[in-house]
């Protein structure tokens, strides 16, 4: 290679360089909502599975435990009505009439049976394929004060709500009575709240500031109050 070729693949080289990078997964999580209940016999292994998608920076692995199991004899320590009628609202946007446990809700639109790993990570795999160029949301912590920035190159028809979600990160249950009675189980990212904070139209960039509050917390943006969520981060305690 004489000098001047090396010269202009070393040029070449440094005009890459300059490109800027793609963005990484992690910038674009995908939430994985798992609807499940302490009294539920079949719920434990997709407790297990969505413990190993917490572990993923690329997801961020929701429990929202329901009540409606409750009747068969144990009580959920972390049930909630509340998440309940999130559950039902999910399955009415879809023309669905029945909920069930355990359902694992992928990017707030895509759903499967928490136990089917190799088809919820086919679908994770898929909304991380469609997330380049999302909704750019960011979250910064300064003292007792989140400010959250939003903005987008393209306007969406509907607006988007913006949710935020505190959770509990890990807890261990003794279960007593019930399908699981005699059974410890653990659980991950458990929801133990979640508020509407806002509504943005996305014509113009978003900037938000809210209290930061005590524990760990996820923030994301949704279509209306069941639909597709597209972009999402979380901020530790």
């Amino acid at each position: 290679m004489t000098d001047a070729m090396r010269q202009t693949v070393m040029n070449a080289l440094a005009a890459l360089c300059l490109v800027p990078a793609p963005l990484m997964a992690e910038e674009h999580p995908v939430v994985v909502e798992l609807f499940t209940a302490q009294g539920c016999a079949s719920c434990p292994p997709a407790d297990a599975f969505l413990a190993d998608l917490a572990a993923r920076d690329d997801v961020i692995a929701l429990s929202l435990h329901v009540d409606y199991w409750d009747y068969i004899g144990w009580e959920d320590t972390f049930g909630s009505p509340r998440n309940t009628a999130r559950q039902r609202g999910y399955a009415r946007a879809q023309g669905h009439k029945m909920v069930y446990t355990p359902q694992m809700i992928i990017g707030g639109s895509d759903y499967e049976v928490g136990t089917h790993r190799e088809d919820v990570i086919d679908l994770i795999d898929r909304h991380l394929a469609r997330r380049a160029g999302a909704i750019s949301l960011d979250v910064t912590r300064e003292g007792g004060t989140l400010t959250l920035h939003a903005r987008t190159t393209e306007a969406r028809d509907t607006p988007l709500t913006v949710q935020r979600v505190s959770i509990t990160p890990e807890a261990t249950v003794n279960i007593k009575r019930g399908e699981n009675a005699g059974r410890t189980a653990r659980y991950v990212n458990i929801v133990t709240g979640m508020e509407r904070v806002a509504t943005w139209d996305t014509r113009s960039p978003l900037t938000l500031e809210m209290a930061a509050g005590q524990g760990a917390t996820v923030i994301f943006l949704q279509r209306g109050a069941h639909g597709p969520i597209l972009a999402a981060t979380r901020i530790a305690p």
